[in-house]
């Protein structure tokens, strides 16, 4: 039976980070544009820092309390190409937080026009390391709350 959840976790938590970028040439395919993968891979980066702007850093909470968040599900509906040397903004929302899910949404769009060029989601479960289920430890999901009230 799963443990109780504690009030801070109920619900959903809508707080947002913008991280900036510059498309390399090594993520780019023959044609120029950028390879499909590396989406997922900046949706990483902005997912990273949205933690960080939150308060604290995921490699402390692996670390110092044996929390981890691995990926469960990742969708991502590709808009228009990026290409090498083009600035992107990749915008991270964490949209859920409910018991042992964890979810964010993604935009990234071309810094120089605001085109949309893919948006996302991801879907963590929170283990040990072990990948037992575990519920977030309090002192992050009041960090993220502390965020999400300061927009």
């Amino acid at each position: 039976m799963p443990e109780p959840l504690p009030a801070a976790q109920a619900g959903s938590l809508p707080f947002a980070a913008e991280t900036r970028l510059r498309v390399r040439y090594a993520e780019t395919d023959q044609m120029g544009v950028v390879y499909y993968a590396n989406y997922l891979i900046w949706m990483e980066i902005g997912r990273v820092e949205l933690l960080r702007q939150a308060g604290f850093d995921y490699k402390s909470m692996e670390l110092e309390d044996d929390c981890h968040i691995p990926v469960v599900e990742a969708t991502c509906r590709y808009k228009a190409p990026a290409r090498y040397d083009d600035e992107i903004l990749i915008q991270t929302t964490s949209t859920v937080l409910r018991g042992y899910i964890l979810k964010f949404a993604y935009r990234i769009l071309r810094a120089s026009d605001r085109t949309l060029l893919a948006e996302g989601e991801t879907a963590h479960v929170i283990t040990d390391r072990q990948m037992q289920r575990k519920l977030l430890p309090e002192k992050y999901v009041m960090a993220l709350n502390r965020k999400a009230k300061s927009l």
